[in-house]
């Protein structure tokens, strides 16, 4: 059974940074491409960042450019969401995604592309 699972969340003041991991079971990360989102109390999710099998794609919405980065270890079977220079609107509950080995990347990086979900881990930026 596929299965994601987040860790990492937690409260932090403006400026500060986290490290976001998502470690899957049931699958090899060469599975497919992975990606973070985000879902902020009355809003839709929205997608933050994926990253490809190989790891040598990556894209990220254009309010966190320059501020995340996105990694992943497919050793450990784990890809992590790296958060610098947080932001009150940065809090939100974070979820991984994946697809299968048939979606595109372009997909992978919608919320189109995701079939399976992990259960979230909640990010506060608050001081």
């Amino acid at each position: 059974q596929l299965q994601l699972v987040e860790s990492g969340g937690g409260l932090v003041q403006p400026g500060g940074s986290l490290r976001l991991s998502c470690v899957t079971s049931g699958f090899s990360l060469g599975y497919s491409a992975i990606a973070w989102f985000r879902q902020a109390p009355g809003k839709e999710r929205e997608a933050v960042s994926c990253i490809s099998v190989s790891g040598d794609r990556t894209n990220y919405a254009d309010s966190v450019k320059g501020r995340f980065t996105i990694s992943r270890d497919n050793a450990k079977n784990t890809v992590y969401l790296q958060m610098n220079s947080l932001k009150p609107e940065d809090t939100a509950v974070y979820y991984c995604g994946a697809g299968s080995p048939f979606t595109t990347f372009q997909a992978m990086c919608s919320i189109t592309g995701v079939r399976f979900w992990g259960q979230g881990t909640q990010v506060t930026v608050s001081s």
